[in-house]
């Protein structure tokens, strides 16, 4: 896989996307503001109420896991790159970090960020995973949460696969991606024959009912006038046994 999202400037791109302020992100006022808090509305597709055991496969820097902490009394996030999860636990733990954002050329600016209010690093944990091959030791989960992985992976079938397994009949799994599927981090033939959305409900006819499709923005700066803004297909599918 790729070791891209190891570096320091995606660690500190990341940090923004997932912690930094509207503002810190997105200094124009006619700007899209609805792309915001992308990992925060993702985990609002979950139904009302608390359960027991959240996973979040692909957390990145953490955010989603956090706000699957809200309702879940223990929340495990998974993701491949190290430097990811190094910084999600420091969050976790309390601690503020510091990014660096790229304004122009050669000019950067200290941005700090800290875990989001309301929540705390109780009942969460974090550890690097491949979510082509999670531990069989995760056990069931109510709910199961994967923003932009799928699209992501070498092999996505493999995670797609196992996702049964890690799911209680009646749980909850929240799929996102912006199927932009492309040769540096999957092969062609591992991409869908047609439509992701078609491909999805293909794979998981068996065990998964399809509840819900949806598209949400989301928004990643890159420099003070450059942004990359995506919308990626939310679907919500629910465990269920044929």
């Amino acid at each position: 896989m790729s070791d891209v999202y190891e570096t320091d400037r995606y660690v500190g791109e990341y940090l923004l996307f997932h912690y930094g302020k509207p503002k810190e992100i997105l200094p124009w006022e006619h700007g899209p503001v609805a792309a915001l808090d992308f990992p925060v509305r993702t985990v609002g597709y979950f139904s009302k109420g608390g359960v027991g055991r959240s996973l979040d496969v692909g957390c990145a820097v953490g955010r989603s896991s956090f706000e699957l902490g809200r309702t879940s009394s223990e929340v495990i996030g998974i993701d491949f790159s190290k430097a990811f999860i190094t910084a999600a636990e420091k969050i976790g733990a309390g601690k503020t970090l510091s990014c660096q954002r790229l304004e122009e050329a050669g000019e950067v600016t200290t941005v700090n960020v800290s875990r989001p209010g309301g929540t705390d690093g109780d009942g969460i944990t974090f550890e690097v995973g491949d979510a082509m091959n999670l531990r069989d030791e995760l056990g069931k989960f109510d709910r199961v949460h994967a923003a932009n992985l799928v699209c992501r992976l070498p092999e996505p079938r493999r995670f797609l696969s196992k996702l049964a397994s890690l799911l209680r009949n009646g749980g909850e799994l929240v799929l996102a991606t912006p199927c932009t599927w492309l040769e540096e981090f999957t092969r062609k033939e591992n991409w869908p024959q047609g439509r992701t959305l078609d491909w999805l409900k293909e794979e998981l006819a068996n065990d998964f009912e399809l509840i819900e499709v949806a598209d949400e923005p989301f928004l990643i700066r890159e420099t003070a006038r450059k942004f990359q803004w995506t919308v990626s297909m939310v679907t919500k599918w629910k465990r269920v046994e044929r």
